[in-house]
């Protein structure tokens, strides 16, 4: 059986340009992973245009899944991964997330949540266990612990008492993780477990948090709750307070985050992995990224701009189609619009990775995250 490891290839500062090896491939980072909450970008994104556009990883919801059209029945068409055809890495994340987000269908407890379910009302009960045992049907590469995600603003003695729990429900999941990767009929028995960093702005909370997860020896570990409602300056003091406590030789990964800002600062400050639904969903609003910043389509000015949303872009929507088409297919409401959009940021975030990836190799990271930030700001 090939090794499952994370090797760094190279470091500024404290950027890194690592490997992931898993069962599914080598993942280059530093990475963003392309969101495909039901298994699908949302805009008429195929598995084949992800390929297209050179997405590295796929990241799927535990919960949405969960809830249509059910992990058995993903485990019985043979996982995830044959489900949506798909043969590169996927990362499920936990459901926890879930635990915020629909804070008013849910109940906390020790054992775990209880949930409404959002789409028909059904009563959903998940624990560490049961996200465990999903996601084990889901059979993804890379399993999220199941943690509690609170409020960026939630006062201390909430936020250490959910820290806390969070801490007990990671000892359950490593446990049923090692369990279900034991059984004969496991779909994918080499499946890796990353634990989450929890603890709003409290730098000690954190801290302390980030000492603890790291002794259970996981394969990786990441940083939730941020973007949830916090500055970027304290997103950013976050990450430099914590980061330095996770164990150097595993990867990181700052879940939910975010603008080519926030990434650029976010691989300055050590973090491997990112995801986050802007490109997608700014682009199903006609909001398209480039190198000098952020492009409304449904502006009147491009109504009869034959440019390509930027010069130069291999996506399939600068290499054929211009400005004026797209905005007017946003402005009929046809799909198509949305999709070249998508297609186009997708495309963006992912080229922006390689060039980060290839800027860190060459040592030329600072340079580049300096000129970028420039460019997209003028």
């Amino acid at each position: 059986m090939e090794k499952l490891y994370f090797r760094l290839l190279a470091r500024e500062g404290r950027a890194r340009r690592g490997e992931l090896h898993t069962v599914h491939g080598v993942i280059q980072t530093p990475v963003f992973m392309n969101v495909g909450t039901a298994a699908a970008i949302k805009g008429a994104v195929s598995t084949e245009d992800l390929e297209q556009i050179g997405t590295l990883v796929e990241l799927s919801n535990t919960y949405h899944l969960h809830v249509r059209p059910g992990d058995r029945l993903i485990r019985e068409l043979g996982g995830l991964h044959r489900f949506m055809s798909w043969e590169k890495p996927i990362l499920t994340d936990s459901g926890g997330f879930q635990v915020f987000s629909l804070a008013g269908l849910r109940k906390i407890r020790e054992e775990g949540v209880y949930f409404q379910s959002h789409v028909d009302g059904r009563k959903i009960f998940m624990g560490p266990e049961e996200s465990m045992q999903i996601q084990s049907n889901l059979a993804s590469t890379i399993a999220m612990a199941f943690d509690e995600c609170p409020s960026s603003r939630a006062d201390r003695a909430y936020v250490q008492a959910s820290v806390d729990r969070t801490t007990r429900w990671l000892v359950r999941c490593k446990a049923e993780m090692a369990r279900l990767n034991g059984l004969e009929d496991t779909l994918n028995r080499r499946q890796l477990l990353f634990g989450i960093n929890q603890g709003a702005v409290f730098d000690d909370i954190r801290v302390e948090h980030a000492r603890r997860i790291a002794e259970l020896e996981l394969d990786g570990y990441a940083l939730g709750g941020l973007a949830v409602g916090e500055t970027h300056e304290e997103m950013y003091h976050v990450l430099e307070e914590t980061i330095p406590h996770l164990p150097a030789e595993k990867p990181v990964y700052l879940m939910g985050v975010g603008t080519p800002a926030n990434i650029l600062e976010g691989v300055e400050r050590g973090v491997d992995f990112f995801d986050c639904v802007y490109p997608s969903r700014n682009g199903r609003h006609g909001h398209v990224y480039t190198n000098r910043g952020k492009l409304n389509l449904f502006n009147a000015k491009y109504e009869s701009d034959m440019a390509p949303v930027e010069e130069g872009c291999g996506c399939p929507a600068c290499r054929r189609y211009s400005r004026a088409y797209i905005r007017h297919l946003l402005k009929a409401k046809e799909m198509l619009g949305m999709r070249l959009c998508v297609l186009h940021n997708l495309y963006f975030y992912n080229t922006m990775m390689r060039e980060i990836r290839d800027a860190l190799e060459a040592g030329q990271f600072a340079a580049y995250k300096k000129k970028k930030l420039e460019n997209m700001e003028q």
